[in-house]
């Protein structure tokens, strides 16, 4: 199977429903922060991740038409099209267990530009207050199957 039939695949779930596929920064501590905060509040498994600078990342950077080199913000495909930036983000929290979706609704009718202006401030600024990693960390055994492109080994 190739990559991109491997994509293809993990982007449709068991019940044949379209994944949403979270493409994060994954040697950034915060997003790495993000990704196990959401794990706990997505119980139906929707969400699949990938971490930007992976094969599949850039695979599905490039499918959408966006930079591969930009690691300046979280991508979300849901649908077959990608959402950035403050975008993106919302639109996890409005899949999320809990009052998590209420956020969604309350923000999104905050014009974009603004939004989108305080996202790219605090992305500038996530490794000077959470720090980077070397090396994208393996997720845990139990949650792996969530992650596109983990090896198969573990």
């Amino acid at each position: 199977m190739t990559k991109t039939e491997a994509v293809a695949e993990l982007q449709t779930s068991a019940s044949g429903d379209r994944s949403t596929i979270v493409l994060f920064d994954g040697v950034c501590n915060f997003c790495n922060a993000w990704v196990k905060f959401i794990i706990p509040r997505d119980p139906c498994a929707r969400f699949r991740f990938a971490a930007l600078q992976s094969e599949v990342g850039r695979k599905l950077l490039e499918q959408h038409g966006l930079p591969v080199d930009a690691l300046n913000t979280l991508v979300v495909i849901e649908s077959r099209r990608a959402f950035t930036h403050s975008t993106a983000a919302l639109r996890i929290a409005r899949r999320l267990s809990f009052a998590w979706p209420a956020l969604y609704y309350a923000a999104i009718w905050i014009p974009r530009p603004l939004r989108d202006a305080l996202y790219t401030g605090f992305a500038r600024r996530r490794y000077r207050w959470f720090g980077r990693s070397e090396t994208c960390p393996l997720p845990p055994p139990g949650i792996a199957r969530r992650f596109i492109d983990v090896p198969d080994t573990y």
